[in-house]
């Protein structure tokens, strides 16, 4: 990866609407160029990509890497066809009931953890040794690339960032790049056949009769089996073993015959009632700014230590995009920073509708009159003054987010 890229604002990905980050052209080299931005921050979270219709991906990140991904159209088709694929053995064991996993799911702790319940599941079945390792990483893997690939098909995506304080140590953990470059692959390919067709689409048999005197008997009865409009592209090609671009080929002849349909459907019902975590909604989101790597690692102990979520910027230039994509609850600034000093940081923020009552505390050595009047001026919320002391940052919180809620 070329060092410039890391260079880059955040900001240059993206365009203003209602204060959202929006990134256009969603292309794999803006979607590396975020995730490098993730990496550098060492973010643990979730990011969240939604498309212009609304419909939402979510990506689990632990120190910029992946772990786990879900959301967008069939989240529950798509856990349900990779259990069959990848864990039959867990498929077919018709003592895990939903009520079976619900009990998993509570006697497994992830200390202030926010991950989806498939990835808790799958931890849980680790635990268990009902799985292996390697069978949660093809599993993960799998899940990943064809979430990235549905989001690629976005021709653009607003993101969110919602940092976690989560302890986890993850099994899995994936370099973007390298399933990006996976998924720009399997694009292309896609593309290079000319498939104008969703994978999350549902074949089903619109001309009955004409079908039936074209083919076989066998194969009438095969297909007639196969595209009920229960299962997306995607389902019977697991069905089939085969990869989804190779399923859609084979029923290209029905489909532009007319004979067979692409529908849409819904996806089926969550196995597990899926509920936020007590620890983590009511964690407060803290983030610091300031050019200093060390001034950061010291925040980020204090704010763990009193188990609140942190995000750390050490580029001003890049603070506007990642503050609006995490939104957090109070903001700490450092006031002489290269390139932009707090004061003109602060200002741009008040300029924001939804940093206007956020509180921003400014960092300084330079604990003077002047100061403090000026930093008042642009909308500061306090002065605080450095070196870092653990029990003012704190008091600085309390008494901030208590005047705030």
């Amino acid at each position: 990866m070329n060092n410039s890229i890391l260079e880059k604002s955040v900001d240059a990905l993206l365009t203003r609407r209602n204060d959202a980050p929006l990134i256009r052209d969603f292309t794999p080299s803006k979607q590396v160029e975020l995730f490098e931005t993730l990496k550098q921050l060492r973010f643990n979270g979730q990011l969240i990509l939604t498309n212009s219709c609304g419909r939402k991906w979510i990506l689990h990140v632990h120190r910029g890497l992946i772990i786990y991904a879900t959301g967008g159209e069939h989240p529950v088709r798509r856990w349900r066809r990779h259990l069959a694929t990848y864990l039959p053995q867990i498929s077919s064991d018709r003592s895990l009931s939903n009520e079976s996993w619900e009990n998993q799911l509570a006697a497994t702790s992830i200390e202030g953890s926010s991950v989806c319940w498939q990835y808790q599941l799958l931890t849980s079945w680790l635990e268990r040794q009902q799985i292996t390792p390697e069978q949660m990483a093809r599993f993960a893997w799998s899940v990943i690339i064809e979430v990235l690939f549905d989001v690629t098909q976005a021709v653009q995506v607003a993101y969110e960032l919602k940092p976690s304080s989560s302890k986890l140590n993850p099994v899995v953990a994936i370099d973007a790049a390298q399933a990006i470059a996976e998924v720009e692959r399997l694009w292309q390919a896609w593309q290079a056949n000319r498939l104008n067709y969703s994978p999350n689409s549902a074949p089903v048999i619109k001309q009955s009769a004409e079908l039936q005197h074209s083919i076989s008997a066998p194969a009438y009865q095969a297909l007639s089996q196969l595209l009920d409009g229960q299962h997306t592209l995607r389902d019977i090609a697991a069905q089939m073993q085969r990869d989804v671009n190779s399923a859609l080929r084979s029923l290209l002849p029905y489909i532009q015959s007319g004979f067979v349909e692409l529908i849409n459907i819904p996806d089926l019902t969550a196995p597990v009632l899926s509920s936020p975590t007590p620890h983590d909604t009511q964690a407060p989101s803290i983030a610091c700014v300031d050019d200093s790597p060390w001034v950061c690692h010291i925040m980020e102990k204090v704010m763990t230590t009193a188990n609140y979520r942190f995000v750390g910027v050490n580029d001003a230039l890049r603070a506007i995009g990642v503050l609006l994509a995490i939104k957090p609850d109070l903001i700490f600034l450092d006031l002489m920073m290269p390139n932009i000093n707090g004061y003109e940081l602060c200002s741009r923020l008040r300029q924001l509708s939804c940093f206007q009552h956020t509180p921003i505390v400014i960092l300084t050595g330079n604990d003077g009159i002047i100061d403090r009047v000026r930093a008042k001026i642009v909308g500061s919320s306090d002065f605080l003054g450095k070196p870092i002391d653990p029990d003012r940052v704190i008091g600085a919180i309390h008494k901030h987010l208590k005047h705030s809620v």
